[in-house]
Protein backbone atom coordinates (compact mmCIF):
# COMPACT_ATOMS: atom_id res chain seq x y z
CA UNK A 1 0.00 0.00 0.00
CA UNK A 2 1.58 3.33 -1.34
CA UNK A 3 1.09 6.00 2.59
CA UNK A 4 2.61 8.55 0.50
CA UNK A 5 -0.36 11.81 0.59
CA UNK A 6 1.56 13.35 -2.98
CA UNK A 7 1.46 9.82 -4.87
CA UNK A 8 -1.46 9.93 -7.78
CA UNK A 9 -4.66 7.94 -7.18
CA UNK A 10 -5.30 5.56 -9.53
CA UNK A 11 -7.83 5.86 -11.70
CA UNK A 12 -11.37 4.44 -11.02
CA UNK A 13 -12.30 1.56 -12.19
CA UNK A 14 -15.67 1.53 -14.37
CA UNK A 15 -19.10 1.29 -12.51
CA UNK A 16 -20.99 -1.88 -13.01
CA UNK A 17 -23.32 -0.30 -14.81
CA UNK A 18 -21.32 1.44 -17.68
CA UNK A 19 -19.82 -2.26 -18.30
CA UNK A 20 -23.49 -3.81 -18.18
CA UNK A 21 -24.51 -0.92 -20.58
CA UNK A 22 -21.65 -1.35 -23.19
CA UNK A 23 -22.15 -5.43 -22.71
CA UNK A 24 -26.09 -4.90 -23.38
CA UNK A 25 -25.56 -2.32 -26.46
CA UNK A 26 -22.17 -3.32 -27.91
CA UNK A 27 -23.69 -5.41 -30.50
CA UNK A 28 -26.32 -3.18 -31.69
CA UNK A 29 -23.63 -0.27 -32.41
CA UNK A 30 -21.31 -2.83 -34.00
CA UNK A 31 -24.46 -3.83 -36.34
CA UNK A 32 -25.26 -0.46 -37.30
CA UNK A 33 -21.46 0.63 -37.61
CA UNK A 34 -21.18 -2.22 -39.89
CA UNK A 35 -24.49 -1.68 -42.13
CA UNK A 36 -23.71 2.11 -42.81
CA UNK A 37 -19.82 0.88 -43.58
CA UNK A 38 -21.11 -1.95 -46.18
CA UNK A 39 -23.91 0.86 -47.66
CA UNK A 40 -20.98 3.14 -48.26
CA UNK A 41 -18.92 0.72 -49.66
CA UNK A 42 -21.34 -1.24 -51.48
CA UNK A 43 -23.90 2.11 -52.63
CA UNK A 44 -27.39 2.36 -52.19
CA UNK A 45 -28.37 -1.15 -53.53
CA UNK A 46 -27.69 -2.62 -50.28
CA UNK A 47 -30.54 -1.32 -48.42
CA UNK A 48 -32.86 -1.82 -51.04
CA UNK A 49 -36.30 -3.97 -50.40
CA UNK A 50 -34.62 -7.12 -52.30
CA UNK A 51 -31.13 -6.70 -50.56
CA UNK A 52 -32.51 -6.88 -46.99
CA UNK A 53 -35.02 -9.54 -47.35
CA UNK A 54 -32.23 -11.83 -48.96
CA UNK A 55 -30.09 -11.15 -46.04
CA UNK A 56 -33.18 -11.73 -43.67
CA UNK A 57 -33.06 -15.47 -45.42
CA UNK A 58 -29.90 -15.78 -44.89
CA UNK A 59 -29.83 -15.17 -41.10
CA UNK A 60 -33.18 -17.50 -40.52
CA UNK A 61 -31.23 -20.69 -40.80
CA UNK A 62 -27.74 -19.17 -38.68
CA UNK A 63 -30.36 -17.58 -36.41
CA UNK A 64 -32.81 -20.86 -35.62
CA UNK A 65 -29.85 -22.74 -35.00
CA UNK A 66 -27.69 -20.40 -32.24
CA UNK A 67 -31.23 -19.95 -30.32
CA UNK A 68 -30.06 -23.57 -29.46
CA UNK A 69 -26.05 -23.22 -29.20
CA UNK A 70 -26.86 -20.11 -27.19
CA UNK A 71 -28.27 -22.45 -24.30
CA UNK A 72 -25.38 -24.58 -24.64
CA UNK A 73 -22.95 -21.58 -24.01
CA UNK A 74 -24.55 -20.20 -21.38
CA UNK A 75 -24.46 -23.59 -19.40
CA UNK A 76 -20.85 -24.08 -20.14
CA UNK A 77 -21.09 -26.05 -22.91
CA UNK A 78 -20.18 -26.11 -26.62
CA UNK A 79 -21.34 -27.70 -30.14
CA UNK A 80 -18.74 -27.91 -32.95
CA UNK A 81 -21.75 -30.55 -35.38
CA UNK A 82 -24.26 -27.96 -35.93
CA UNK A 83 -22.99 -28.27 -39.50
CA UNK A 84 -22.77 -31.81 -40.20
CA UNK A 85 -26.60 -31.77 -38.35
CA UNK A 86 -27.67 -29.16 -40.36
CA UNK A 87 -26.59 -31.34 -43.90
CA UNK A 88 -27.40 -34.91 -42.09
CA UNK A 89 -31.15 -33.53 -41.31
CA UNK A 90 -31.93 -31.76 -44.64
CA UNK A 91 -30.57 -35.10 -46.15
CA UNK A 92 -33.08 -37.08 -44.38
CA UNK A 93 -36.11 -34.67 -44.69
CA UNK A 94 -35.49 -34.38 -48.56
CA UNK A 95 -35.62 -38.65 -48.31
CA UNK A 96 -39.01 -38.17 -46.41
CA UNK A 97 -40.64 -35.72 -48.86
CA UNK A 98 -39.50 -37.96 -51.81
CA UNK A 99 -40.51 -40.65 -49.96
CA UNK A 100 -44.06 -39.44 -50.51
CA UNK A 101 -44.92 -38.40 -46.87
CA UNK A 102 -46.75 -35.27 -45.98
CA UNK A 103 -44.15 -32.34 -45.94
CA UNK A 104 -45.41 -32.49 -41.97
CA UNK A 105 -43.69 -35.56 -41.73
CA UNK A 106 -40.47 -34.42 -43.34
CA UNK A 107 -40.50 -31.51 -40.70
CA UNK A 108 -40.89 -34.13 -37.59
CA UNK A 109 -38.05 -36.21 -38.85
CA UNK A 110 -35.78 -33.47 -39.03
CA UNK A 111 -36.45 -32.08 -35.80
CA UNK A 112 -36.71 -35.51 -34.30
CA UNK A 113 -33.05 -36.22 -35.50
CA UNK A 114 -31.32 -33.39 -34.53
CA UNK A 115 -33.08 -33.72 -31.18
CA UNK A 116 -32.11 -37.10 -30.90
CA UNK A 117 -28.15 -36.53 -32.11
CA UNK A 118 -28.14 -33.36 -29.39
CA UNK A 119 -29.36 -35.99 -26.50
CA UNK A 120 -26.84 -38.23 -27.23
CA UNK A 121 -24.22 -35.30 -27.18
CA UNK A 122 -25.64 -34.44 -24.02
CA UNK A 123 -25.89 -37.87 -22.51
CA UNK A 124 -22.29 -38.34 -23.36
CA UNK A 125 -21.22 -35.28 -22.03
CA UNK A 126 -22.88 -35.32 -18.87
CA UNK A 127 -23.38 -39.13 -17.93
CA UNK A 128 -19.55 -40.07 -19.03
CA UNK A 129 -18.13 -36.73 -17.87
CA UNK A 130 -16.84 -36.31 -21.60
CA UNK A 131 -15.15 -32.84 -22.71
CA UNK A 132 -18.04 -31.21 -24.82
CA UNK A 133 -15.03 -30.23 -27.28
CA UNK A 134 -14.14 -34.07 -28.43
CA UNK A 135 -18.05 -35.39 -27.96
CA UNK A 136 -19.13 -32.88 -30.73
CA UNK A 137 -15.84 -32.85 -32.61
CA UNK A 138 -16.41 -36.66 -32.84
CA UNK A 139 -20.11 -36.47 -33.79
CA UNK A 140 -19.40 -33.61 -36.38
CA UNK A 141 -17.22 -36.52 -38.12
CA UNK A 142 -20.23 -39.27 -37.38
CA UNK A 143 -23.00 -36.96 -39.06
CA UNK A 144 -21.10 -35.70 -42.04
CA UNK A 145 -20.30 -39.62 -42.90
CA UNK A 146 -24.08 -40.48 -41.91
CA UNK A 147 -25.42 -38.08 -44.51
CA UNK A 148 -23.07 -38.59 -47.56
CA UNK A 149 -23.48 -42.57 -46.92
CA UNK A 150 -27.45 -41.83 -46.84
CA UNK A 151 -27.17 -39.84 -49.50
CA UNK A 152 -24.57 -41.93 -51.49
CA UNK A 153 -22.63 -39.27 -52.15
CA UNK A 154 -24.98 -37.23 -54.11
CA UNK A 155 -27.92 -34.69 -54.36
CA UNK A 156 -31.42 -35.73 -53.48
CA UNK A 157 -33.42 -33.61 -55.46
CA UNK A 158 -37.24 -33.34 -54.19
CA UNK A 159 -40.79 -32.91 -55.39
CA UNK A 160 -42.49 -30.02 -55.01
CA UNK A 161 -44.19 -29.25 -51.87
CA UNK A 162 -45.58 -26.35 -49.89
CA UNK A 163 -41.90 -26.50 -48.43
CA UNK A 164 -40.93 -24.50 -51.24
CA UNK A 165 -42.37 -21.89 -49.74
CA UNK A 166 -40.56 -21.57 -46.81
CA UNK A 167 -36.85 -19.98 -47.68
CA UNK A 168 -38.58 -18.03 -50.75
CA UNK A 169 -37.42 -14.72 -50.37
CA UNK A 170 -39.40 -13.12 -52.85
CA UNK A 171 -43.33 -14.60 -53.91
CA UNK A 172 -43.64 -15.64 -57.73
CA UNK A 173 -47.18 -14.28 -59.32
CA UNK A 174 -48.65 -17.94 -58.69
CA UNK A 175 -48.02 -17.97 -55.24
CA UNK A 176 -50.79 -17.72 -52.61
CA UNK A 177 -52.46 -14.66 -51.35
CA UNK A 178 -51.14 -15.22 -47.58
CA UNK A 179 -47.59 -16.06 -48.70
CA UNK A 180 -47.36 -12.53 -50.49
CA UNK A 181 -48.87 -10.97 -47.23
CA UNK A 182 -45.72 -12.06 -45.07
CA UNK A 183 -43.72 -9.59 -46.95
CA UNK A 184 -40.77 -11.43 -45.94
CA UNK A 185 -39.87 -15.98 -46.39
CA UNK A 186 -41.87 -17.63 -43.86
CA UNK A 187 -38.60 -19.19 -42.88
CA UNK A 188 -37.96 -15.43 -41.31
CA UNK A 189 -41.30 -15.26 -39.14
CA UNK A 190 -40.36 -18.74 -37.55
CA UNK A 191 -37.10 -17.23 -36.96
CA UNK A 192 -38.68 -14.37 -34.80
CA UNK A 193 -41.03 -16.50 -33.24
CA UNK A 194 -38.66 -19.24 -31.93
CA UNK A 195 -36.26 -16.43 -30.70
CA UNK A 196 -39.21 -14.54 -29.23
CA UNK A 197 -40.11 -17.76 -27.29
CA UNK A 198 -36.59 -19.32 -26.40
CA UNK A 199 -35.74 -15.71 -25.14
CA UNK A 200 -38.87 -16.00 -22.35
CA UNK A 201 -37.46 -19.69 -21.82
CA UNK A 202 -34.14 -18.16 -20.57
CA UNK A 203 -35.44 -15.14 -18.75
CA UNK A 204 -38.59 -16.72 -17.16
CA UNK A 205 -38.48 -20.40 -17.01
CA UNK A 206 -36.91 -22.57 -14.36
CA UNK A 207 -35.61 -24.32 -16.80
CA UNK A 208 -33.28 -21.45 -18.25
CA UNK A 209 -32.17 -20.28 -14.84
CA UNK A 210 -30.70 -23.46 -14.60
CA UNK A 211 -28.60 -23.53 -17.43
CA UNK A 212 -27.40 -19.75 -16.69
CA UNK A 213 -26.73 -21.61 -12.99
CA UNK A 214 -24.71 -24.24 -14.32
CA UNK A 215 -22.60 -22.38 -16.44
CA UNK A 216 -21.84 -19.95 -13.63
CA UNK A 217 -20.94 -23.01 -11.03
CA UNK A 218 -21.46 -26.56 -12.16
CA UNK A 219 -20.63 -27.55 -8.68
CA UNK A 220 -22.43 -25.06 -6.70
CA UNK A 221 -25.35 -25.86 -8.82
CA UNK A 222 -25.34 -29.48 -8.10
CA UNK A 223 -25.02 -28.56 -4.11
CA UNK A 224 -28.11 -26.75 -4.83
CA UNK A 225 -30.30 -29.80 -5.99
CA UNK A 226 -30.20 -29.29 -9.14
CA UNK A 227 -29.90 -32.14 -11.59
CA UNK A 228 -27.53 -31.18 -13.83
CA UNK A 229 -26.55 -34.51 -16.00
CA UNK A 230 -30.89 -34.27 -16.95
CA UNK A 231 -30.60 -30.79 -17.64
CA UNK A 232 -27.65 -30.72 -19.66
CA UNK A 233 -29.54 -33.40 -22.06
CA UNK A 234 -32.26 -31.67 -22.06
CA UNK A 235 -30.44 -28.29 -23.33
CA UNK A 236 -28.57 -30.36 -26.09
CA UNK A 237 -31.55 -32.44 -26.93
CA UNK A 238 -33.49 -29.07 -27.80
CA UNK A 239 -30.73 -27.24 -29.10
CA UNK A 240 -30.42 -30.47 -31.81
CA UNK A 241 -34.21 -29.79 -32.38
CA UNK A 242 -33.32 -26.60 -33.48
CA UNK A 243 -30.39 -27.46 -35.42
CA UNK A 244 -32.78 -30.14 -37.34
CA UNK A 245 -35.07 -27.09 -38.09
CA UNK A 246 -32.54 -25.59 -39.28
CA UNK A 247 -31.13 -27.78 -41.39
CA UNK A 248 -34.98 -28.71 -43.00
CA UNK A 249 -34.87 -24.51 -43.95
CA UNK A 250 -31.45 -24.97 -45.50
CA UNK A 251 -32.95 -27.71 -47.98
CA UNK A 252 -35.63 -26.25 -48.70
CA UNK A 253 -33.61 -23.08 -49.72
CA UNK A 254 -31.55 -25.39 -52.01
CA UNK A 255 -34.48 -27.23 -53.04
CA UNK A 256 -31.82 -30.60 -52.16
CA UNK A 257 -30.57 -32.87 -49.30
CA UNK A 258 -26.97 -32.11 -49.49
CA UNK A 259 -24.98 -33.78 -47.70
CA UNK A 260 -21.80 -31.59 -48.02
CA UNK A 261 -23.48 -28.03 -47.53
CA UNK A 262 -23.07 -26.38 -44.35
CA UNK A 263 -19.51 -26.82 -43.87
CA UNK A 264 -18.18 -24.53 -41.02
CA UNK A 265 -21.87 -23.83 -40.22
CA UNK A 266 -20.90 -23.87 -36.14
CA UNK A 267 -18.40 -21.70 -36.28
CA UNK A 268 -20.55 -19.00 -38.16
CA UNK A 269 -23.18 -20.30 -35.28
CA UNK A 270 -20.47 -19.90 -32.65
CA UNK A 271 -19.52 -17.00 -33.65
CA UNK A 272 -23.04 -15.17 -33.11
CA UNK A 273 -23.46 -16.29 -30.05
CA UNK A 274 -20.46 -14.65 -28.90
CA UNK A 275 -20.65 -11.22 -30.98
CA UNK A 276 -24.08 -11.23 -28.99
CA UNK A 277 -22.28 -10.86 -25.87
CA UNK A 278 -22.32 -14.54 -24.56
CA UNK A 279 -19.31 -15.89 -22.84
CA UNK A 280 -17.66 -19.17 -23.71
CA UNK A 281 -16.71 -20.13 -20.12
CA UNK A 282 -20.57 -20.10 -19.34
CA UNK A 283 -23.10 -17.80 -17.38
CA UNK A 284 -24.10 -15.35 -19.94
CA UNK A 285 -25.65 -14.76 -22.98
CA UNK A 286 -29.06 -13.41 -24.36
CA UNK A 287 -30.82 -14.48 -27.38
CA UNK A 288 -31.38 -10.93 -28.61
CA UNK A 289 -27.83 -10.52 -28.08
CA UNK A 290 -27.53 -14.04 -30.11
CA UNK A 291 -30.05 -12.63 -33.23
CA UNK A 292 -28.32 -8.96 -33.43
CA UNK A 293 -24.82 -11.94 -33.52
CA UNK A 294 -26.72 -13.63 -36.40
CA UNK A 295 -27.56 -10.47 -38.44
CA UNK A 296 -23.80 -9.24 -38.09
CA UNK A 297 -22.63 -12.54 -39.67
CA UNK A 298 -25.04 -12.34 -42.56
CA UNK A 299 -24.56 -8.79 -43.38
CA UNK A 300 -20.77 -9.37 -43.59
CA UNK A 301 -21.28 -12.57 -45.72
CA UNK A 302 -24.15 -10.49 -48.24
CA UNK A 303 -21.57 -7.31 -48.21
CA UNK A 304 -18.82 -8.95 -48.88
CA UNK A 305 -20.14 -11.00 -51.68
CA UNK A 306 -21.35 -7.89 -53.47
CA UNK A 307 -18.32 -6.49 -53.11
CA UNK A 308 -17.26 -9.63 -55.42
CA UNK A 309 -14.44 -10.58 -52.88
CA UNK A 310 -13.31 -14.28 -53.41
CA UNK A 311 -14.87 -16.94 -50.89
CA UNK A 312 -10.87 -17.28 -49.22
CA UNK A 313 -11.29 -13.34 -48.75
CA UNK A 314 -14.32 -13.75 -47.00
CA UNK A 315 -13.14 -17.06 -44.80
CA UNK A 316 -10.12 -15.09 -43.68
CA UNK A 317 -12.59 -11.84 -42.99
CA UNK A 318 -15.14 -14.43 -41.02
CA UNK A 319 -12.21 -16.13 -39.18
CA UNK A 320 -10.70 -12.90 -38.35
CA UNK A 321 -13.80 -11.88 -36.69
CA UNK A 322 -14.55 -15.25 -34.49
CA UNK A 323 -10.72 -14.08 -32.95
CA UNK A 324 -12.11 -10.70 -31.92
CA UNK A 325 -15.12 -11.71 -30.78
CA UNK A 326 -13.18 -14.22 -28.35
CA UNK A 327 -10.60 -11.65 -27.36
CA UNK A 328 -13.89 -9.26 -26.66
CA UNK A 329 -15.09 -11.74 -24.52
CA UNK A 330 -11.95 -12.49 -22.75
CA UNK A 331 -11.82 -8.47 -21.58
CA UNK A 332 -15.31 -8.68 -20.74
CA UNK A 333 -14.92 -11.47 -18.31
CA UNK A 334 -11.47 -9.94 -16.88
CA UNK A 335 -13.30 -6.34 -16.94
CA UNK A 336 -16.18 -7.98 -14.90
CA UNK A 337 -13.48 -10.03 -12.62
CA UNK A 338 -11.77 -6.51 -11.73
CA UNK A 339 -15.51 -4.81 -11.00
Amino acid sequence: MNNDPAAPLPPPAPSAHTAKVLAAFGPFIALIVLMVGLRIAVGENFWSAFNLRLILCQTAIVAIASCGMTMIIVAGGIDLSVGSVVALCGVLSALTVNAGWPPLVALGVAMLSGAAIGALNGLMIAGFRMAPFIVTLGMMGIARGSAKLIAHSEPVNIRPTWLDLLMRPFPLPQDPDWFKALVVAPGVWMAVIIAIGMSLVMSRSVFGRYAYAIGSNEAGARLCGIRVPLIKILIYGLAGALVGLAGLLEMTMLHLGDSTTAMGRELDVIAAVVIGGASLSGGTGTVLGTMIGALIMAILRNGTQQLEWQTATQEVIIGVVIILAVRIDQLRNRRASLL
